[in-house]
């Protein structure tokens, strides 16, 4: 393998299902490049060679490594990728392919590990020993960090809160939801399902008979628009039992937001005011913050997998 001691840059790649994003990061954090390309559509070996040409674009030594955040996971039982939406890359050895094709050390983590590890770096979390992160966008996810290390479990599934069922028969403060709400996994009252942007899209078109995207939404209950109010506030207490569960078990001194959801300002006012109905303690320290990376936190996680190694 290359060796990765002869130079503190890093290469990033965020594997989206609608863009490929890479990055050149030194050891301090600054971004030094920055490329997107579309993700091909459905093509596994288009794929490897768009990921191939834009690290040629960038333009870097041969040793410097590559950390790769993707939607899905590697298998701790057959190698392979697994639980990934863009499905071309289901059942496929990512990594290796990706280390032949390269020719350089590469790193896989799961998307929302990344993004975690970028705001528990040098981000919103900098400095905090435990970190949740929260990715509130198209779909939900959930990594933890301790230490600015990524907790990936024995089965890979470390942080997936969004494909837990959230308890809707627990709800205070206002008649609880009807449940049945089915979420792409095939099962019904996922975090996802309620939480999610579409999710939280679909219930106010449900209850207001107009669609509207999100942020339009929380404009119009921030205007006073009644129906607006009642979903987002169904939304901020949803978020707190959820986020309950997490700080129940892991109790995180961080608790990191990202996604479309996560730029209601709302959420931090009223959320922490919803966790004591929820969350088993006598006092709640845990900090509910946004990421400072935005949407760079995933490409800039996937660099922060190789640590910087001074020359």
């Amino acid at each position: 393998m290359p060796d990765t001691r002869s130079s503190r840059h890093r290469i990033g790649i965020d594997l989206g299902g609608t863009k490929i994003e890479g990055v050149v990061m030194d050891a301090d954090g600054e971004l030094l490049q920055r490329i997107r390309v579309p993700t091909p559509t459905d093509s596994y070996e288009e794929t490897l060679g768009a990921v191939a040409a834009l690290v040629a674009d960038l333009g870097t030594a041969r040793n410097i490594p590559v950390g790769i955040g993707t939607p899905g996971a590697i298998s701790l039982l057959t190698g392979l990728m697994k639980n990934c939406n863009s499905t071309c890359l289901n059942g496929m050895p990512l990594r290796e392919d990706l280390e032949r094709k390269l020719g350089r050390s590469v790193r896989i983590a799961n998307d929302a590990d990344c993004f975690t590890l970028s705001e528990a770096s040098d981000g919103a979390a900098a400095g905090s020993y435990s970190v949740f992160g929260v990715i509130l966008g198209t779909g939900v996810g959930g990594g933890i960090c301790v230490n600015q290390q990524p907790v990936t479990g024995v089965n890979a599934i470390s942080g997936e809160w969004g494909h837990n069922p959230i308890a809707l028969n627990a709800v205070q403060g206002g008649t609880p939801p009807a449940p049945g709400r089915r979420c792409y996994c095939q099962r019904s009252d996922c975090v996802e399902a309620w939480l999610s942007g579409p999710a939280f899209e679909t219930i106010y078109a449900e209850q207001s008979g107009t669609s509207l995207p999100a942020r339009d939404i929380v404009a119009s209950a921030a205007s006073g628009d009644e129906t607006a109010c009642q979903v987002l506030d169904q939304y901020h207490n949803l978020l707190a039992l959820a986020l309950s569960t997490v700080i129940n078990i892991l109790d995180p001194e961080t608790i990191v937001l990202g996604g479309g959801m996560s730029n209601s300002e709302s959420i931090y006012e009223v959320v922490p005011t919803y966790l004591p109905r929820y969350v088993f303690s006598d006092q709640i320290n845990t900090k509910i913050v946004r990421a400072k990376h935005g949407d760079s936190s995933g490409v800039r996680g996937a660099a922060w997998l190789w640590p910087p190694v001074q020359p």
